[in-house]
C-alpha cells in the first residue's frame, strides 16, 4: 500500500504491536485497548472483544482487520468478511507463535521492515536460564467459576521458559473450570495470579491456597507484542518476590 493503511485492531495486544511500529495506522480498537499509554485521541472504540459492534467497524471501512482466533468470537469475524472486508486472525499458542505471528500482523498493516522491538523480544527471551529448580504452579484466570490455564497456552509456555511448570498443562481443555476444592488440593508449589482478565490481588485469591502466590502482570504474562521484550525480568521479579 502507498498510503497508511486504515487498520482495526480487535486485540489489546495487537493494537499495541500496531500502534507502537506504524503509527496512525490505527482507526479502531477496542474498549480493552489501553497502550501505548497515548494511544490515539482520535481511535474509534468498537465495543470489546467478544462483543465488537460489527456495523462501526463496517463503517469505518478499514483496509484489515487484526483478530484472534481465541480473544474473538467467529460469527463476528464471519460478518465482517461478508461485508467485505479482509480480516487477519492470529492463533497464537507458544512464544515462537506469537513472534512469527507478530510479524505476519506488522508485514499485513504495510510495515517496511521487521522493528526493532520485535528483535528485542526476541532476544530478551532466547537469553532467559530457567532456574535449575522447576516449580510446578496452577495459573487461575478466572473465579467465579474459578478457571485455569490448561494445555497449549501462549501463557504457560512463558512460564515454562521461566521454570515454572502448569500442572494442568495435560488437561484436554485449554482453560479448564475446576472447583476450588480441587484447586485446592492440587500438588503445587505456588499458585500464579494475573492481574488479568480477572483482577486477583493480595485480598482476592491469594488465600484460597496454603502455598505461595506470585501477583503477576498480566500484560506481561498474556499479551504479545511490545511488553515481550520486559516480560522475563517482570515476571521473574515477581515469581523471585512469592518464594522469599
Amino acid at each position: 500500500m502507498s498510503r497508511t493503511p486504515r487498520v482495526v485492531s480487535l486485540v489489546p495486544s495487537l493494537t499495541e504491536a500496531v500502534a507502537v511500529t506504524l503509527p496512525g495506522a490505527l482507526v479502531g480498537a477496542t474498549d480493552w485497548c489501553t497502550h501505548p499509554a497515548d494511544l490515539g485521541a482520535g481511535l474509534v472504540r468498537i465495543g470489546g472483544t467478544k462483543n465488537p459492534d460489527v456495523a462501526r467497524v463496517i463503517a469505518l471501512a478499514p483496509d484489515l482487520v487484526i483478530a484472534n482466533e481465541e480473544e474473538n468470537r467467529a460469527p463476528d469475524l464471519d460478518a465482517l468478511r461478508d461485508a467485505g472486508l479482509d480480516v487477519l486472525v492470529t492463533e497464537i499458542r507458544d512464544l515462537p507463535g506469537a513472534l512469527r505471528e507478530l510479524e505476519r500482523v506488522l508485514a499485513a498493516c504495510g510495515t517496511p521492515e521487521r522493528p526493532r522491538w520485535l528483535d528485542e523480544a526476541a532476544a530478551a527471551w532466547d537469553e532467559v536460564e530457567a532456574p535449575a529448580r522447576r516449580l510446578r504452579a496452577a495459573v487461575p484466570v478466572w473465579r467465579r467459576p474459578w478457571m485455569v490455564l490448561g494445555r497449549d497456552t501462549f501463557a504457560g509456555d512463558l512460564l515454562a521458559r521461566l521454570g515454572v511448570d502448569n500442572v494442568y498443562a495435560g488437561h484436554g481443555e485449554r482453560y479448564p473450570r475446576l472447583a476450588a476444592d480441587e484447586l485446592r488440593a492440587a500438588d503445587i508449589d505456588l499458585v500464579v495470579l494475573p492481574d488479568e482478565p480477572y483482577r486477583f490481588t493480595r485480598d482476592d485469591g491469594p488465600e484460597l491456597f496454603p502455598v505461595p502466590a506470585a501477583l503477576v502482570s498480566g500484560r506481561h504474562l498474556t499479551w504479545y507484542g511490545p511488553s515481550l521484550a520486559r516480560a522475563p525480568q517482570v515476571l521473574a521479579a515477581a515469581l523471585r518476590a512469592a518464594l522469599r
